[in-house]
């Protein structure tokens, strides 16, 4: 596991202090993800519910594709949220030490797709979520949505 993953410190984060793959959203990780993508898993959450991202899901696709382990699905209200909520996941995921191998989707915001190789991040409009409806289309995945914030 590199060094920069094990803990990272976000200091706007709720609750303060640091998060690590023990202490995140992920308090039990999706079984047999490496502990790197279980952390940019947690990345995405929380940035996904910091900006108030629609219904985050993450879909454990490890075992039933061979090209990445997991996606990461959110919708926003329109194309400023959707870029608002993309551009937080970026940045904490960067915070953890990753880039973003591709980005697309960015001048129209109504749907943006963060590829980090193990890990795709989906932030969509909600027509769009709805029309590609991809929870259905991996429905034989496991899958993890977090509490909702009250």
């Amino acid at each position: 596991m590199r060094a920069g993953l094990a803990v990272r410190s976000h200091p706007g984060r709720r609750g303060g202090g640091a998060l690590s793959t023990e202490q995140g959203l992920l308090k039990r990780p999706l079984a047999g993800l490496h502990p790197d993508t279980t952390l940019l898993l947690d990345c995405a959450l929380e940035g996904a519910i910091e900006k108030l991202g629609l219904d985050p899901v993450v879909l454990n696709l490890r075992g039933v594709v061979d090209t990445f382990d997991a996606l990461v699905l959110v919708a926003g209200r329109n194309d400023r949220h959707v870029r608002a909520v993309a551009e937080e996941i970026e940045r904490l995921v960067a915070e953890a030490g990753r880039k973003p191998l591709r980005e697309e989707g960015w001048d129209f915001g109504e749907w943006v797709a963060l590829d980090y190789g193990d890990v795709v991040v989906h932030v969509f409009d909600e027509a769009h979520r709805e029309f590609y409806d991809l929870e259905h289309l991996w429905n034989g995945a496991a899958s993890y949505r977090p509490p909702t914030q009250s």
